[in-house]
């Protein structure tokens, strides 16, 4: 169980208990942060490193009665090392350029977000996002967020939604084509983003939540070292 930073200022505010959406058998609580006041980067910045997480303009930490699975994980950028595995898909996406565009709709985005989702994810409720729904899910009115695409040539392979911070990169959500599954595309945009916080000087990549207990959350625990947030610190 995880508590808002105590020297904030924000009203904080809890939901009823609803579905877990990762483990069916359990029941959710959230605590978020009053959507009304006003929230910046520097702000979420500083609530990110207390294990907060953002949904859109909405700004979250899971606060589960009995329940302690959803972990904050994040990579020391510094301190990563490869695996075998790991450096064999850099190599195998070698022919892939980064481009980085506004968080805004594209519709070539979201064609290649419907596949996608209804591929890899359907029945988790995502597949029936509008391009409304879709982009407010990727973007923040407050943060500065930016869309990468990865390409072959001019085909669009996969998009990467991550929020710049001040002691990181966040990955809020990456999505690619289910035909190109042989790449390791979420692998690769991983690493990707490991390598540009490098690059920037800045110390973490932010992975969001990590659940042992979750298939669709195994793949975190592929990099090395890992750090998670428990007991208000953070420790591999």
């Amino acid at each position: 169980m995880l508590d808002p930073p105590e020297h904030s200022e924000l009203a904080f505010y809890i939901t009823v208990p609803s579905a877990c959406n990762y483990l069916p058998d359990r029941k959710s609580v959230t605590v978020f942060a009053d959507p009304f006041a006003g929230m910046s980067k520097a702000l979420y910045s500083t609530l990110v490193e207390h294990g907060f997480r953002r949904s859109g303009d909405h700004v979250y930490v899971p606060y589960c009665p009995n329940c302690n699975a959803c972990i904050p994980a994040r990579i020391p950028v510094a301190r990563f090392r490869a695996s075998r595995s790991q450096r064999r898909t850099w190599q195998r996406n070698a022919d892939i350029t980064v481009h980085r565009v506004a968080a805004v709709f594209h519709d070539e985005h979201y064609r290649l977000y419907q596949r996608y989702v209804g591929q890899r994810h359907s029945g988790g409720g995502m597949e029936h996002y509008g391009p409304e729904q879709y982009l407010s899910f990727f973007g923040c009115r407050w943060g500065e967020t930016w869309l990468y695409e990865f390409r072959c040539g001019t085909a669009l392979l996969a998009v990467a939604s991550v929020d710049h911070l001040r002691g990181g990169l966040s990955a809020v959500y990456t999505f690619f084509d289910p035909a190109q599954s042989e790449r390791g595309l979420g692998t690769y945009a991983v690493m990707w983003q490991i390598n540009e916080t490098a690059r920037l000087n800045l110390p973490y990549v932010y992975l969001g939540y990590w659940i042992a207990e979750s298939g669709k959350m195994k793949y975190k625990a592929n990099f090395h070292p890992l750090e998670i947030y428990r007991n208000g610190h953070w420790s591999e």
